[in-house]
């Protein structure tokens, strides 16, 4: 596996984390990831990684030639089968280089911004589609994500979703939640505006970013800033509605996160969001902030947040880790023969 793994944070890291626990039930599994970083002591001989200039530009790319030569190295004392990278840009770029150098077969999972934003980029374009074109196997979190990749230049796309693995304590539900990056793409001065509109509920922003101080700064007197944190699921577990205002988004975990604790979810109908928010179902899908108000009264009903919540149960147990990984050994099997 290559690309981002504990203790780095974020969505393609906790991706591959799971994916990882549960591959390793059958296979060896080694990963390469950003350093440096100190692994966990119960795959100390596992994990490896590749030091990198902390300097925005010069750290993807450093990566990308650094990480195919450490492939290359770990290859010749392993023995692979086969590398699976993560996010397709500089990362997966690291990946097609040591296919030309050890012949591996090479799978690539899109998780959401490489394919949005990166692909956008001069020097990303050319990593991204160079990717996509010398992958044996192209993987996408969402429908919409495979979409964008065939258009980029992919060939067959195979939809595997994030998986769910997620425990929250039973507590009282209080909260509406925002989770995520504090910043602009995901809109977090949108949740502050909805949480004027509800002067009589407590609104939770849970992340960090850089737009941290400005939102403090202008946030009304009910929202309350918790920074980044791990424990989701108990955050979860106190809230009663999820809201997530993103502008962009190849998938949403947090919305199956939530689901998964039986608390419904409105999100902007973007990107992956409305493949994961049955509308109705499981919660409720928004274009302009007059839909989104309306969605969040429907949603606060106790009854039908109480309703929506036992649907999202039901739906988050379509996303298991051990479906997810059993999926991508289907690919794997395909590509090797």
């Amino acid at each position: 596996m290559v690309g981002h793994y504990p203790p780095h944070g974020g969505g393609v890291a906790r991706h591959v984390d799971n994916l990882v626990k549960h591959l390793r039930k059958r296979h060896e599994v080694h990963v390469l990831t950003y350093g440096p970083v100190k692994p966990r002591d119960f795959e100390r001989d596992l994990v490896h990684q590749v030091r990198v200039l902390p300097v925005y530009g010069l750290r993807g790319t450093g990566f990308a030639f650094l990480g195919s030569k450490a492939i290359a190295r770990l290859h010749r004392e392993m023995d692979f089968d086969i590398v699976h990278a993560h996010f397709i840009g500089t990362t997966s770029f690291a990946g097609v280089l040591a296919k030309e150098k050890t012949g591996l077969s090479l799978v690539v999972t899109a998780h959401g911004s490489d394919l949005v934003n990166t692909a956008r980029l001069a020097l990303g374009r050319f990593y991204v589609g160079r990717t996509l074109r010398e992958a044996d196997a192209v993987i996408a979190v969402s429908h919409f994500l495979a979409k964008r990749a065939i258009e980029l230049g992919a060939g067959e796309v195979r939809v595997i979703p994030n998986g769910i693995e997620i425990e929250g304590l039973p507590e009282r539900a209080r909260y509406v939640a925002f989770i995520g990056a504090l910043r602009e793409y995901k809109a977090p001065e949108v949740f502050l505006e909805l949480a004027r509109q509800f002067p009589e509920r407590e609104f939770l922003v849970v992340g960090d970013g850089p737009l941290r101080g400005k939102l403090e700064r202008e946030a009304p007197s009910n929202v309350r800033f918790l920074g980044y944190r791990k424990d989701i699921g108990r955050i979860l577990s106190e809230s009663t509605l999820l809201v997530l205002p993103s502008r962009r988004e190849g998938f949403g975990l947090v919305i199956l996160e939530a689901n998964a604790l039986g608390v419904p979810a409105v999100g902007r109908r973007i990107g992956g969001i409305p493949e994961l928010v049955r509308e109705g179902k499981n919660g409720l899908t928004f274009t302009d902030f007059g839909e989104l108000v309306e969605a969040v009264k429907t949603l606060l009903e106790p009854k039908t947040n109480r309703k929506t919540g036992a649907v999202g149960k039901r739906v988050a147990k379509l996303y298991s880790w051990e479906r997810v990984a059993e999926m991508v050994e289907d690919v794997y099997r395909s590509v090797l023969g």
